[in-house]
């Protein structure tokens, strides 16, 4: 499976508001994490529209997590971004695409993909963003800052 270029960016940006404790200009974001600004606001204001960023204009303004880092999964993120984790279309729960598969009570294909649907989303759904802000040094951004 591979995440989008979309999902990339959401968590990176995440991780880095969780690092720095409080709100960030969509400039600051863009320069700090290298992503491209037009993309960075569709971005942003998905998350916040999801309920996870608050915004403010203004002087002091920008972006901050609303909730906790501890509380936003890695797999909620990319479900909001990507859609269903799924490696083919017809292994999601609610499938938007028809199965291209001649008998899909008997696809080997789409019954193990499920499994492996299935196994990536709990383990996506058990880290959260805090899991991933442990990842990276303390210091990593104390030459960009």
């Amino acid at each position: 499976m591979r995440i989008s270029r979309k999902a990339e960016y959401a968590l990176r940006a995440l991780v880095l508001l969780a690092r720095l404790g409080r709100s960030a200009q969509i400039h600051e974001v863009s320069r700090l994490e290298k992503i491209p600004v037009k993309f960075l606001e569709q971005i942003l204001l998905a998350l916040k529209n999801a309920g996870w960023l608050t915004s403010k204009r203004g002087v002091g303004g920008g972006y901050a997590l609303r909730t906790e880092p501890v509380l936003i999964t890695v797999g909620e993120v990319i479900r909001l971004m990507d859609g269903p984790l799924a490696p083919v279309p017809c292994a999601t729960g609610q499938p938007a695409e028809k199965c291209s598969c001649p008998d899909p009570q008997r696809c080997a294909l789409r019954i193990f993909m499920t499994g492996v649907r299935a196994e990536l989303s709990k383990m996506l759904d058990q880290r959260t963003i805090e899991d991933m802000l442990r990842l990276a040094p303390d210091g990593a951004l104390a030459f960009e800052i």
